[in-house]
């Protein structure tokens, strides 16, 4: 008894054994509410009769599976360069995992702000300050916004995501607007000294006319082209978070890119059976280098028949590549150079000339063209297009009018059977022409849309539009969300055209739009010749794919080809002239 009258416990006054007391109680509490004493329990009971070599590495497997799920706590972005030394960006995704934060994936992706249809020599000093400025504004949402707008969130919830990554962007759109109009107003408003200034010698002018000159009349009038699609400086980021955080996911789950995207498509598990998208190898690039009416195959482009594995297909296209290549520099046949397609720039002097390169080399290597492999060709009419003139002069002195083209094409394509598909041979304003075209053309061949089709954001919003094809090539940039590229590849499935996943441009090694285009079942895939690093990587990944689809016994075989019928008065499929055609 001590001398204030008080029991000590234990050497401890009553105080601090209450102490105690209450801390046990707490501490019980906490790891009763928490279930630990009883999984605790389970795990020693099972762990006896299991006899496990490694006890706590079986411990911490059982309690890895209570664990909290990982949780985005930092996303970080860096500027790195592209394949042509341009900037772009490259996000990092770090993640809360069991109470530490780790690093989970990098995910790069190209800087693109060039519309396809508004491309000039002219414009590359304005293009390169361009992606400079967006490049900056795109860090800057990265790793301050952004970062804390998906703080706490599950990667694995990829629609979530999108869908605060797209309202953000909304948001600096609309911002922007408000500020432009602002801008405009106060332009507008000036001092009426200035306009009076301005209008007299204006008016002046309009009753002078040029002497000697007469004014050019379009020999039949033509739609001008459609205005740009506004780009947006940073929506780069929106684009690259979003794979991003897909990319994390799959990680997270231990699984690959290919099967999280597939189960996003199907909103359930990805199918038992996925097949290869069929590869589309750039061979031999004519374009504006060639004279006449070669300038309309801007893209010799081959295919290998649907029956051969992706392995046996890259084995083939290599050695005819090898074959052209041998045949570039052993014949006499003036300049080459290496295009931006990743295959032989040439210039050529008859229509014939490039088929009969590739049927030599076919003959070389026995194969049958045709049979063994199909050509398409890359028409990119918008790029043909003077639109400086106010005539229709697709190629000046050869063509000069879209009906001629039509003629073009039908004659290539009943002199060389082998050629299945045409890319862009119109521009999507030829709409009276692009109708002809698809009456003859659309049930022997693809009708494809590369730079003359909509961007993701206008095919979601507007759809198709009033010209229909047998498939697009769409690419994965600027602001469009994993969520939007799902969007869109079930869009095109409904309306019977083929979803076809391309390069942009300028690319980065990232290989992920690979994934993407077996995740999303793409018909066909678009990389460029079998040169570059940047376009062998997706390469090599896709054999990656296919060797684990083997291995899991989940690997399907492409389906012959099927063209669709396109017809105004009859859009659906023609079962009897489909069926022809198998």
């Amino acid at each position: 008894m001590s001398a204030d009258g008080n029991l000590a416990i234990n050497g401890r006054s009553p105080k601090e054994a209450h102490d105690l007391y209450q801390l046990k109680q707490r501490a019980a509490e906490y790891y009763r509410s928490n279930a630990v004493p009883l999984r605790m329990q389970e795990v020693l009971n099972t762990m006896f009769y299991d006899k496990p070599d490694d006890v706590y590495g079986h411990l911490a497997n059982y309690f890895a599976s209570f664990a909290k799920p990982a949780a985005i706590s930092r996303i970080v972005g860096k500027e790195i360069l592209d394949a042509e030394g341009q900037p772009t960006v490259e996000v990092e995704v770090l993640c809360t995992i069991k109470n530490f934060e780790k690093s989970v994936c990098f995910t790069s992706m190209s800087n693109c702000c060039r519309d396809p249809n508004y491309t000039t020599q002219d414009i590359t000093d304005q293009e390169n300050e361009l992606k400079n400025q967006s490049v900056q504004i795109a860090l800057h949402w990265i790793n301050e916004p952004l970062n804390s707008l998906l703080k706490g969130l599950l990667p694995a919830n990829q629609t979530e995501v999108d869908k605060l990554l797209s309202e953000y962007f909304q948001r600096k759109v609309e911002e922007d607007e408000e500020q432009r109009k602002k801008d405009e107003v106060e332009e507008i408003i000036q001092p009426e000294v200035s306009l009076s200034t301005t209008t007299a010698p204006i008016l002046d002018k309009k009753k002078k006319s040029p002497k000697g000159k007469k004014n050019i009349v379009p020999e039949k009038p033509i739609k001008p082209r459609e205005p740009p699609e506004p780009f947006f400086p940073g929506s780069v980021a929106i684009g690259v978070v979003s794979l991003a955080v897909a990319k994390a996911a799959s990680r997270l789950q231990n699984t690959s890119l290919y099967l999280h995207i597939a189960s996003l498509y199907h909103e359930e598990d990805p199918p038992k059976e996925m097949k290869m998208p069929l590869p589309m190898v750039s061979l031999l690039s004519c374009g504006k280098t060639s004279g006449g009416k070669l300038k309309l195959m801007n893209e010799v482009i081959v295919i290998p028949k649907p029956s051969l594995s992706y392995k046996q297909s890259l084995k083939m296209m290599m050695a005819l590549q090898q074959q052209i290549t041998k045949w570039m520099f052993t014949q006499k046949s003036g300049p080459v150079a290496m295009s931006h397609f990743g295959c032989w720039k040439k210039g050529f002097d008859r229509t014939e000339q490039p088929f009969e390169v590739i049927q030599e080399a076919c003959d070389i290597l026995e194969l049958t063209l045709g049979e063994d492999l199909h050509l398409m060709l890359n028409c990119a009419a918008h790029e043909l297009m003077d639109y400086e003139k106010e005539k229709y002069e697709i190629i000046s002195g050869v063509l000069k009018h879209p009906d001629e083209m039509i003629e073009v094409y039908t004659s290539l394509i009943e002199k060389y059977p082998s050629i299945i598909g045409l890319i862009d041979p119109l521009r999507k304003e030829d709409e009276e022409q692009w109708c002809k075209l698809c009456d003859l053309l659309s049930p022997w061949c693809y009708l494809l849309a590369d730079g003359a089709s909509r961007s993701i954001q206008k095919l979601i919003t507007d759809g198709l539009g009033k010209n229909r094809y047998s498939g697009l090539i769409l690419k994965h940039t600027n602001q469009t969300t994993i969520s939007n590229f799902v969007q869109v590849a079930k869009l095109l499935e409904e309306q019977d055209c083929r979803f076809i996943p391309g390069l942009t441009d300028i690319e980065t090694i990232d290989h992920n739009i690979a994934d993407m285009a077996v995740g999303l079942g793409a018909r066909f895939i678009k990389l460029g010749g079998l040169c570059h690093g940047e376009r062998v990587a997706k390469y090599n990944r896709l054999l990656a794919i296919e060797e684990e689809l083997a291995q899991r016994g989940a690997l399907g075989r492409a389906a012959e080809h099927q063209f669709p019928v396109i017809s105004e008065e009859e859009p659906d499929l023609n079962p009897v002239q489909a069926g022809s055609d198998n």
